[in-house]
C-alpha cells in the first residue's frame, strides 16, 4: 500500500495501520489508506495502481505456515471438499494457490471480485453450498479474522478460527465455534464434529 501511496505523492504510513485496514477487499483498503476525504477519481487511480502492484508482488514474501500443507492434504485425503473464500481479487488469489502448488485441493476459489459483495455477505458460503451439495450443519468455515466469524454466522455454518493468522484478536468480539493453534490440529476438529 505504501508503494501506493508513494506513486501518488503520499507519506508512507505505519505498517501496523495498514494492517488493521486489510480484510474487507483492495477497494476498501484503498479508501482506508487514503483517508475518506480523498477524491473518488484518486481512489478509482489508486486501486487501479495497487491491483497491478500487487499482481505482480504478491508472491514476493508469500508462503505457507508451517504446518499448512499437511493438513490441507490430509483434509483433502479425507475427501472434504475444500474451497478458498478470500476478499482478495480473485485472480491474485489463484495465483498464489497454484505458486504454493496448492491449486488441486481447492474444489473452487472465490475472490472479493467473484460475487456483488465481498464478506461477510454470505453469498458466497450459499452458492458454495449449491455447487458442493453439502448442507450448512455440514460445512466448516476456517478463518483469521473477525469478517470470516461474521460470514459463517451470517451463512448459518460453523466457523473454526486460526489462531496463527490474520487478525485472530478479532475473536474477542467475534467468537468462533472453536479455536485451533496449529494447522495440525484441523483434521481431528472436522472429524469429530
Amino acid at each position: 500500500m505504501n508503494a501506493t501511496r508513494e506513486h501518488f505523492g503520499f507519506p508512507p504510513l505505519d505498517p501496523a495501520l495498514i494492517y488493521s485496514y486489510v480484510g474487507n477487499g483492495a477497494s476498501v483498503l484503498v479508501r482506508r489508506a487514503f483517508g475518506p476525504d480523498a477524491p473518488d477519481t484518486l481512489i478509482a487511480e489508486a486501486l487501479q495502481f495497487f491491483l497491478k502492484f500487487y499482481r505482480a508482488h504478491a508472491l514476493e514474501h508469500t508462503e505457507l505456515y508451517p504446518g499448512i500443507r499437511e493438513a490441507v492434504e490430509e483434509l483433502a485425503r479425507s475427501d472434504h471438499k475444500l474451497a478458498v473464500l478470500t476478499n482478495k481479487p480473485t485472480r491474485i488469489s489463484f495465483d498464489i494457490i497454484a505458486a504454493l502448488r496448492l491449486g488441486d485441493y481447492f474444489v473452487r476459489v472465490y475472490g472479493g471480485d467473484s460475487f456483488p459483495r465481498k464478506k461477510p455477505d454470505p453469498s458466497a458460503i450459499y452458492k458454495l453450498l449449491e455447487e458442493t451439495q453439502l448442507r450448512a450443519r455440514e460445512t466448516w468455515m476456517i478463518g483469521d479474522s473477525g469478517v470470516d466469524v461474521q460470514t459463517a454466522r451470517n451463512a448459518g455454518i460453523r466457523c473454526c478460527g486460526v489462531a496463527w493468522g490474520f487478525q485472530p484478536e478479532a475473536f474477542t468480539s467475534d467468537p468462533p465455534d472453536a479455536i485451533v493453534n496449529t494447522p495440525g490440529e484441523l483434521p481431528a476438529l472436522l472429524r469429530h464434529s
